[in-house]
């Protein structure tokens, strides 16, 4: 990263705290949370809104990571693409799945709401200011309330806000992250490269 940041073994207070969570959890504290105490207020603050986001989420953990990656691809955000990948490669069983969504979800063989649902999450991350009812009233007619409506975009441009701000300071996925297969690996390098320093 380019900026100093709080070190694990000298966190202390509620950053030792979201850092106990974040090692409980990936196995060591990533980029993402480590890269928002530079200024050391910030980590608590956005670990208490992304709880609050995620756990007000009325849509599954699938839906999240499908519309955070079509995001993350977006936004080019080689960060979040590549932990997303990840993830949905457990949630829908194989690379070549989350390869067919990624070269076009369109065409990936899901159901037509997910292809409505990352329609408007695409339009949201590339061009939120051209969102008109017409783009709503089409998520309501595949069956969507306007609560997971709402949920969607919050989830878009939550994505905007992490993803931007983790590539503004220059944190790199961890190796645990990244796949060993250099094809998907590449794939998933949207935006600023995977090398460090």
């Amino acid at each position: 990263m380019f900026l100093e940041t709080v070190a694990e073994e000298d966190a202390t207070g509620a950053i030792a705290e979201v850092y106990r969570k974040e090692k409980a959890h990936a196995g060591f504290v990533p980029d993402s949370a480590r890269c928002m105490t530079t200024r050391p207020d910030l980590l608590p603050l956005f670990d208490a809104f992304f709880d609050g986001v995620r756990g007000g989420f009325s849509l599954g953990a699938r839906e999240w990571c499908l519309v955070t990656f079509i995001a993350a691809k977006h936004i080019r955000s080689t960060y979040c693409a590549t932990v997303y990948s990840q993830r949905l490669t457990t949630l829908l069983g194989s690379k070549e799945a989350v390869l067919a969504i990624h070269r076009d979800y369109r065409n990936a063989g899901l159901p037509d709401k997910d292809v409505a649902m990352l329609a408007y999450a695409e339009k949201v991350a590339t061009e939120a200011h051209a969102i008109r009812e017409a783009d709503i009233d089409r998520l309501r007619a595949v069956g969507f309330t306007d609560r997971q409506i709402c949920d969607i975009a919050l989830c878009v441009s939550f994505r905007c806000f992490i993803s931007k701000f983790v590539d503004a300071v220059g944190a790199v996925p961890e190796p645990a992250f990244v796949d060993a297969d250099a094809t998907f690996r590449e794939a998933m390098t949207v935006g600023r490269s995977l090398k460090r320093g």
